[in-house]
Parts: structure tokens; C-alpha cells; sequence
């Protein structure tokens, strides 16, 4: 079974800075244009997250855990960055990475294993596969990853790897709900005992299932986003997502190991509806499902650390990591208040402060929020990067 979030609430106390460093070679540098303002030019986020976080071989390493792990999440979303800063030679060696040590080098178009999502320190004190289990939603993000990298730079190497990818995930990771169709197991293994399927919100981002869609029509994929859209409504019927959901006798119910609570892996549910094309004809939908959050943080003038989804209780108090996956959702509702304290939060993650070191989630989830409402990226209404130095930067 994947224990997908570790608990980073002693990790508040330190999200009040990140140090920037000052160097870092191989990322292709755009010129500076009339764009949106920080959308060209060099990405201190960015960087400062692969000087941090990124080793010279590939490897994404989160420090927060003992086992000094890395995970096929943290591999999916350095991917994603790497083509959102154009800087193909550490998307690369995150991918060389990903093949020798997560896939046991069995991550090629004729031959694609699915990859392991957790490697770190074990007991003996070697390194290696801590969890062969996949997480389905690491999978998506390296599939939409290798499809656009094809797209953009030219390369069909990438995009066939990606449709076979994609096409192991169709078979090993997805399921049918009777009366709801095709969706998304979180895993292949362990998430379907005695008559309950249990479901993660947060592993079905909307723009990433938009862009499968079109580039795989074929797939059950412009299915599961409807069955995905489905799920988040029923799930959050007080405008909060849960961490975890499950399926029992033909509808979605309350997760019997996790409960209602929204928390580390809810957040991203919200960051998720946030970055969909306004054109898409789920976004609006989408995000009114969600409106708890909202209002919420227009209450208290902070996004709780944990809620329930059935009642909306809330407690505590979010870390950085929830402004970086709020920015987006305040920006697509037009919530100018939301965004400008999502944006004087964020403004942490830039600030030098000795002694204070990066947080890991922090910095991922602060990526994809400060890189969208900046300008550096967006989706279509197709579900199709378009990163700003493709078009804006020049």
C-alpha cells in the first residue's frame, strides 16, 4: 500500500524563506520580452529548486524524510518544470534518471514498466526501491510530460515513449466504476480490497487528462475526465476536497483507513482546477465544486491545515506550500484578495534567510504557482503546455 503524503507540519517553521543560490548552469536563458511580467528570462525558482533538490545524475530528492527519498512524484514534476524553463539537458537526466532506478531500465517504447514511486535509504543504509508500487498519478504526469516534450522540441522519441506509457496506464491503472465509467486507481496494486475501491482527488489534474484526450483520443481518457469531474463534486460536498475518497456499493463514500479529511494531498486538488484553460468547459464547474476553500481563506485570511470534507471543520493553519497551490485557483476566480496574499506569501520562497533551508513541498508546490500566475505557462482548452518561451519570449 502507498503512503503517498508524509506529514509535513514540522515543516511550517521553516517556510518562512528559501535560500537563493546564486549559480547554476544549462538552463536555457530567453531574452526578456513584452510578456507577462517574469514569464521570460531566468526562473530563480526553478533554479534555486534544482541546485537544491536536484542531484547531478537526476535524482529529486526530498530532505524532509529520513529515508532522504525520492519519489516518481518529485521525478513527474521536475519534468515538468525542466520543459516549462526549456532546459531539455535536466529534463534528460531526470528522465535517465527515472528509467535506471525507478523502471529497472525497462522504460523504453517496446518495453514499459510502470515506475516504482518511492526509492530511498534502507535500513542496511543502501539505496534503492523502498515501494515498488506505482503511483498513477506520477505515471500521468511523466506520460503528459513525454507528449509535450515530443510537441515542443521536435522529438518523436519523447512522444512515443509517452503513448506507450500511457497505454500501460490505461491497462494496469485504470478501472471502470458502474454508472460513473472509467477512473483512476491510485496505484495497480492494493486499492481494491473486499468490496471498496479507495480513490485519490488529487491524482487527476484536468489539464493533463484534457491533454491525454487529444493526443491519445483513443484512450479512455476524455471519459475519465468526466468521471474524474464527477468524483471531485461528490466528494467535496461542502467545497472541500478530501485527501482520500473510496467507491462502495455503487457510489463514492467517506475513505475507511483516511477519513474526510482534506489536507496535503487535497490542496493540490484546488492547484489542479486552478491551472485549467478558461475555455475548458469543466473549469468553471470544476472550481465552483470547490468553492470551500475560498471562502474560507476570505474568513480567516489563511487556508486551514487540515479540513473535513463532509462538514468543513477546519484546523490549523496551512504551510507555504498551500499558498503555492492557491495562487492559481485565486487567479482563475478572479479573487484579487485571495491572490495578492497568495502572492505576499509567496514572496517567502525568494527570500534569502540564513539558516532557513528549502522545504521540498514548499518549493514544488511554489513552482507551480508563482511559474502560472507569472506567465510562464499555461494549458489550452486542449490541455496542451504553452510555456512562455515558446511564443511570448521571442
Amino acid at each position: 500500500m502507498r503512503v503517498h503524503r508524509i506529514n509535513q507540519t514540522m515543516t511550517v517553521a521553516l517556510t518562512l524563506g528559501l535560500a537563493a543560490s546564486a549559480s547554476f548552469g544549462g538552463i536555457v536563458k530567453v531574452a526578456q520580452s513584452n510578456a507577462a511580467p517574469g514569464a521570460c528570462g531566468e526562473w530563480s525558482g526553478y533554479r534555486t529548486f534544482v541546485e537544491r533538490f536536484v542531484q547531478a545524475d537526476g535524482r529529486v530528492i526530498d530532505y524532509s524524510t529520513p529515508a532522504q527519498q525520492t519519489t516518481s512524484e518529485g521525478q513527474s514534476y521536475g519534468l515538468f518544470f525542466a520543459l516549462v524553463a526549456n532546459d531539455r539537458a535536466t529534463f534528460d537526466r531526470l528522465l535517465a534518471w527515472t528509467r535506471s532506478n525507478l523502471a529497472g531500465n525497462q522504460f523504453d517504447v517496446h518495453n514499459v514498466r510502470l515506475p516504482a514511486w518511492q526509492w530511498g535509504k534502507k535500513p542496511d543504509g543502501s539505496y534503492g526501491v523502498l515501494d515498488p508500487n506505482s503511483a498513477s498519478d506520477s505515471d500521468l504526469w511523466i506520460a503528459y510530460d513525454l507528449l509535450q516534450a515530443g510537441r515542443l522540441w521536435g522529438d518523436a522519441s519523447y512522444t512515443h515513449l509517452g503513448e506507450a506509457l500511457a497505454a500501460q496506464i490505461a491497462r494496469e491503472e485504470v478501472t471502470t466504476l458502474p454508472g460513473v465509467g472509467p477512473m483512476l486507481l491510485p496505484g495497480p496494486q492494493g486499492f481494491k480490497t473486499a468490496g471498496v475501491t479507495r480513490l485519490n482527488p488529487s491524482y487527476l489534474p484536468l489539464p493533463v487528462l484534457r491533454g491525454l484526450a487529444h493526443e491519445l483520443p483513443d484512450g479512455p481518457w476524455s471519459q475519465l475526465t468526466a468521471s474524474a469531474y464527477q468524483f471531485v463534486k461528490t466528494t467535496a460536498p461542502q467545497g472541500f476536497a478530501p485527501d482520500w475518497a473510496a467507491w462502495q456499493n455503487g457510489q463514492f463514500v467517506v475513505d475507511p483507513k483516511n477519513g474526510d479529511v482534506g489536507s496535503y494531498d487535497a490542496i493540490r486538488v484546488y492547484l489542479w482546477a486552478g491551472l485549467a484553460a478558461p475555455a475548458d468547459p469543466l473549469a468553471k464547474p470544476w472550481l465552483a465544486a470547490l468553492g470551500g476553500m475560498r471562502a474560507k481563506v476570505a474568513q480567516n485570511g489563511f487556508p486551514p491545515e487540515k479540513v473535513s470534507s463532509t462538514t468543513g471543520a477546519a484546523s490549523g493553519e496551512g504551510p507555504l506550500s498551500y499558498w503555492g497551490a492557491l495562487a492559481p485557483y485565486f487567479k482563475s476566480l478572479d479573487d484579487e484578495h485571495g491572490l495578492g496574499l497568495a502572492r505576499a506569501h509567496l514572496a517567502a520562497l525568494d527570500a534569502a534567510v540564513p539558516g532557513r533551508e528549502p522545504v521540498y513541498y514548499d518549493r514544488v508546490l511554489g513552482l507551480f504557482g508563482t511559474g502560472f500566475i507569472d506567465g510562464r505557462y499555461r494549458f489550452d482548452a486542449s490541455g496542451r503546455l504553452v510555456p512562455g518561451w515558446r511564443n511570448a519570449c521571442h
